[in-house]
C-alpha cells in the first residue's frame, strides 16, 4: 500500500503534493513501483495533530481519488476518520476505507461502512492523534490490542460488514511507547488468531528514531522502515503500508526469494 498524503502537516511528507495534479501523479508513480493499492489521506493524524472539517477533507482527498481511478484500475483507499469523507470518497472511486478509529469516531460510522459495502480497515488507537502519546499505558499490550480489535470487528460484522471486508491494524505508534509497538510487530501474527487479514503500518514512524537518535529527519528511517516491513510479512501482515514503495518491494522480493531457497539451500550439493 502506496501512500498519498494531500495534507499541509503530515509528518513525512505534509505539503509536498499541493496541488491534485502532483498527487495524482505521485499515485501513479507508487503504482509503477509496485504499489497494488494506494491510500489518499487528507488530515494528518501525527501526534498532537489538529483535526481537520470534513469539508476541507473531501476537497482535499475526493479529486485526487477521481483522478487516480480515471487513469488507474487499483484498490484504492481512503484514510479517514470522517463517515461523510469516506461517502464522497468511495463515490468518487475509492474501494477501501482505512479507519485509524475504528469506526468510533462517529455514531453513524458502523452504519456507513455497512452501506458502503467497500473493504474496511480497523485501526487500533489508544486516544486520539492530539494526545494518544501522553504517557500510553497497557497492562499487556498484545492482548488488549488483540481483544480491542476482535470487539471492534464484532461491531462491525453485527452492523452489516461482511466478515471478508474486514482488515485489522494494530496501530503502531497510535498511543503506544516505542516497546509497546516492538512488542506487537514482534508479535503481529497473534492478531491472526482473530481471522481476519492484517495491515501494518510503520513506514518512517518515530519509533526508528528511538532506535537510532540520529534518524531525525523521517525521510533518514528507510533502513528501520524496511527491518519492520519485513519483520510484519514474516509475521503475517497481508498489506504492508509504506512511503518508499520501490525498496519495499524489492526487500520483500528478496526476502521472498530467500525464503523459497531455504530448503534447497539447505541440502548438500554433489560430492
Amino acid at each position: 500500500m502506496g501512500i498519498v498524503n494531500v495534507t499541509p502537516d503530515s509528518f513525512s511528507d505534509g505539503g509536498r503534493l499541493a496541488s491534485v495534479e502532483a498527487a495524482v501523479a505521485h499515485g501513479l508513480a507508487l503504482a509503477g513501483q509496485g504499489a497494488d493499492i494506494l491510500d489518499i489521506g487528507g488530515e494528518s493524524t501525527r501526534p498532537g495533530a489538529d483535526p481537520v472539517d470534513a469539508a476541507e477533507e473531501i476537497a482535499r482527498t475526493a479529486p485526487v481519488i477521481a483522478g487516480l481511478r480515471a487513469a488507474w484500475d487499483g484498490p484504492i483507499s481512503i484514510d479517514t476518520m470522517k463517515p461523510a469523507v469516506a461517502r464522497a470518497a468511495v463515490a468518487a472511486g475509492a474501494t477501501m476505507w482505512n479507519d485509524v478509529a475504528a469506526l468510533t469516531w462517529s455514531p453513524d460510522a458502523l452504519e456507513t461502512a455497512a452501506d458502503l459495502g467497500c473493504d474496511v480497515v480497523l485501526m487500533h488507537m489508544k486516544g486520539e492523534p492530539r494526545t494518544m502519546q501522553d504517557a500510553p499505558h497497557y497492562d499487556d499490550v498484545l492482548s488488549e490490542v488483540s481483544d480491542w480489535l476482535a470487539a471492534r470487528a464484532d461491531a462491525a460484522m453485527a452492523a452489516g460488514v461482511s466478515r471478508d471486508r474486514i482488515w485489522l491494524d494494530p496501530g503502531i505508534g497510535f498511543g503506544k511507547t516505542v516497546d509497546h509497538n516492538l512488542v506487537l510487530t514482534a508479535r503481529l501474527d497473534a492478531l491472526l488468531g482473530a481471522g481476519f487479514p492484517v495491515l501494518y503500518g510503520a513506514s518512517r514512524k518515530r519509533m526508528i528514531q528511538s532506535i537510532d537518535p540520529a534518524a531525525t529527519d523521517p525521510a533518514d528511517r528507510l533502513g528501520g522502515s524496511l527491518a519492520l516491513a519485513l519483520q510484519a510479512a514474516r509475521n503475517g501482515a497481508a498489506i504492508i503500508r509504506v512511503h518508499d514503495v520501490r525498496e519495499t518491494v524489492q526487500a520483500l522480493a528478496v526476502q521472498a526469494a530467500l525464503t523459497e531457497a531455504g530448503p534447497a539451500a539447505a541440502r548438500p550439493g554433489p560430492g
